[in-house]
């Protein structure tokens, strides 16, 4: 087994570990900030990393949502959220460094907050460039490493006990990660001192 891939299993492990009270974690991105982020949501949508479905109920109801996720423990909760969608939504536990679907299978392809966990995001974010139609469009909101010096250090510092308590990086470099995918961001929001981020933007 690769190195890579005995750090995704170590993530999967925490992230099982911890999907019964991710819901009390996962309070950075406010109800508000999701309702605008997946308002642009259209057509056949993949969401990266569904976690415990806290966006479910807020995609358009004519959206078709395949949500995706690597830990079962995450996927059980998401389907307790099942009833609050509008639209029609398939959970599918799968790795966002290796989907299964064929290339330009996507409208839209939404993550929030997940690629401060996959182990080489790079490859997660080359995959969803892949997936998603020429035409289509990626939103991603992530919280990211600080522009700040000071603040930028101190995470990380803090960037190991947060990998091991929950699996989660808090000092990617996502908009650098974005462009050596190949993804070309034509809008970008910033929120929170500028640690998270709205994205919009084109596969190519």
């Amino acid at each position: 087994m690769t190195e890579k891939c005995v750090q995704t299993e170590k993530i999967r492990d925490r992230y099982n570990r911890t999907a019964a009270y991710y819901d009390y974690m996962d309070k950075m991105i406010s109800p508000a900030l999701r309702r605008k982020a997946l308002a642009h949501a259209r057509g056949h949508v993949l969401e990266v990393g569904v976690g415990t479905g806290a966006n479910l109920q807020y995609y358009p109801p004519e959206c078709k949502v395949t949500a995706i996720d690597f830990s079962p423990g995450m996927l059980k909760r998401a389907h307790t959220k099942l009833g609050q969608a509008k639209a029609s939504v398939e959970l599918v536990e799968m790795d966002a460094q290796n989907m299964d679907f064929a290339d330009n299978t996507f409208d839209t392809v939404v993550s929030t907050c997940v690629f401060c966990s996959v182990p080489d995001p790079v490859k997660g974010l080359q995959e969803v460039r892949r997936v998603c139609k020429k035409e289509g469009q990626i939103i991603l909101l992530e919280h990211v490493r600080s522009d700040n010096p000071l603040i930028g250090k101190l995470m990380d510092i803090l960037n190991p006990v947060s990998l091991q308590l929950v699996g989660s990086n808090i000092n990617r470099r996502t908009l650098e990660n974005i462009d050596l995918a190949g993804i070309t961001p034509e809008r970008i929001e910033d929120y929170h001192g500028k640690i998270v981020k709205l994205i919009i933007a084109k596969p190519y």
